[in-house]
């Protein structure tokens, strides 16, 4: 356990980058600095294929699990031997989903995700709510999938980790005006649950749409050292942050505050749960 180890990185992107082959020479770019860093997993942010205030463009450039884009970030993938998660919007026959899918450096399938919960506006006008979990094994490792607002309910990560979960990715398109929840309740979903957490957000602007940035890799006990709560976190332009994840800390920040044994034991008595 102690030697199980993984390098994650997120790629922050500027929002503005046009959707398409830009973005796909950008993430081409950010790979060959994340290779050079030993990064065996990258992460990116929400609908990083199509641009997150897309309005109705999305109907346009939606695509398949299996698309044009799909195989592009394949490709990379297996270029470089480093998995990629990124977002983007998944079309299955008339409708829409805000999805996530990871490729690994093989160019298989790791894992796929529909998000569950959408937020008033621009999402819930034109994407269906998935209705599953998103939990795969790699590495050794129990990686669970959230998306954005999915992450603002305590109950989805918890569900996870409950699971199994040793890191949850959180692709997010998190606005500027928002800076107290990538600040505090972010970390604290990782804390809480004695979980790595890899926050994957947008910069700069797109369509009026200013985003926070502060992507981030959370460290699953909390601040006992001043490094400790953030791993690696970035700033307001675009960033490859870096960090290695160790099962190891999972394990002990799990035992020193047992909060999944309790909150079982919530839930076998009929607690509200």
């Amino acid at each position: 356990m102690a030697d199980t180890n993984l390098i994650v990185a997120v790629a922050q992107v500027d929002a503005s980058r046009e959707a398409g082959d830009a973005r796909i020479q950008w993430l081409d770019e950010q790979l060959q600095l994340a290779k050079a860093q030993a990064v065996e997993l990258l992460v990116l942010p929400e609908l990083f294929v199509s641009g997150y205030n897309a309005g109705s463009l999305i109907e346009k450039l939606a695509e398949t699990t299996d698309g044009v884009t799909a195989k592009a970030i394949t490709m990379l993938a297996k270029k470089y031997h480093i998995a990629i998660h990124y977002g983007f919007a998944e079309r299955d026959g008339v409708k829409l989903y805000n999805a996530a899918q990871c490729i690994g450096p093989k160019g298989n399938v790791l894992g796929q995700y529909r998000k569950r919960l959408l937020p008033p506006g621009f999402e819930a006008t034109y994407f269906t709510k998935g209705n599953g979990i998103g939990l795969f094994r790699w590495r050794g490792f129990n990686i669970g999938m959230l998306i954005c607002y999915d992450a603002e309910f305590p109950e989805l990560s918890r569900q996870l980790a409950l699971a199994g979960a040793d890191i949850i990715l959180v692709p997010t398109a998190l606005g500027s005006q928002w800076g107290w929840v990538a600040q505090q309740m972010m970390p604290t979903r990782g804390y809480e649950n004695g979980v790595y957490f890899v926050y994957a957000n947008y910069c700069g602007e797109e369509n009026g749409m200013a985003f926070l940035g502060e992507s981030f890799i959370g460290c699953p006990i909390g601040r006992q050292q001043q490094d400790e709560q953030d791993l690696a976190r970035a700033g307001s332009d675009e960033a490859l942050i870096v960090a290695t994840i160790k099962l190891e800390r999972v394990k002990l920040a799990q035992a020193r505050l047992p909060y999944l044994t309790d909150c079982r034991h919530v839930i076998k008595a009929g607690g509200l749960i």
